[in-house]
């Protein structure tokens, strides 16, 4: 019983300084994008090892179908997709 007690409130109180610690700066480290690479051409970032989608703007209609632009270089790129299952690629460099 001696040896139980101690072993558990120091586990405890470990366990609840690493969730304190690790939430705030995982959050943080995603909802700004600091410290996250994205390769070239890629539509993902790495962030702290992990692979994150990069924010997009896709727009969904009640429909089924989306709508989504992205920027590529000096083009902007849209993508649609049609609720019957249609889809169409535009750029438009300006």
């Amino acid at each position: 019983m001696r040896v139980f007690v101690p072993a558990t409130i120091a586990t405890a109180i470990a366990a609840v300084g690493l969730s304190l610690a690790a939430v705030p700066g995982a959050a943080s480290t995603q909802s700004t994008g600091q410290g996250c690479v994205s390769p070239p051409g890629m539509n993902y970032m790495i962030c702290n090892g992990q692979r994150v989608p990069k924010p997009g703007n896709r727009v969904a209609s009640p429909g089924g179908g989306w709508r989504e632009e992205s920027k590529q270089g000096n083009c902007i790129v849209v993508r649609e997709k049609t609720a019957n299952g249609e889809f169409k690629e535009s750029r438009r460099c300006d």
